[in-house]
């Protein structure tokens, strides 16, 4: 793989964002969690991160809206249609490779304990493994239209 690929399939986080996934999965153990996540272009951000700005920075999380009403409904009402092409998944008992019974996306970050960034590992759909930078940067303050 040349550097440009290598680059090209680079997955960014914010540090804010993978602490909170990191505290939650430790929260949760020994229960899995599953996660929808959700980017924020890179040139939305106040400061400059370096990277080209179209570059989805994965910055915020939507709680899941419950198993009840996901199985009247048909459908994840927690994630705003169009949105959430990443995961973020747990292996509290291993392994530290997507499987099969995984919900996949886009993008899925895997972690394993003990709960920390180097158990963290971001894989594509097929399972292969994607290098992760964790940027510390606050996204943009988002607001409710009044």
């Amino acid at each position: 793989m040349t550097r440009s690929d290598d680059e090209s399939r680079r997955v960014y986080a914010t540090q804010g964002l993978i602490d909170l996934l990191l505290e939650r999965a430790a929260a949760a153990d020994p229960a899995r969690e599953n996660v929808v996540l959700d980017a924020t272009p890179a040139g939305e951000f106040d400061a400059d991160l370096g990277v080209d700005p179209a570059t989805p920075v994965l910055t915020h999380f939507y709680l899941p809206a419950g198993r009840a009403v996901s199985d009247v409904f048909g459908v994840d009402l927690g994630t705003p249609a169009g949105r959430g092409r990443a995961r973020f998944l747990t292996h509290p008992q291993g392994p530290a490779e997507l499987t099969r019974r995984d919900d996949l996306a886009g993008v899925v970050l895997l972690a394993v304990p003990p709960w920390g960034t180097e158990t963290l590992t971001a894989f594509d759909r097929q399972g292969r493994r994607l290098p992760l930078t964790v940027l510390d940067a606050e996204p943009p303050v988002e607001s409710l239209p009044e």
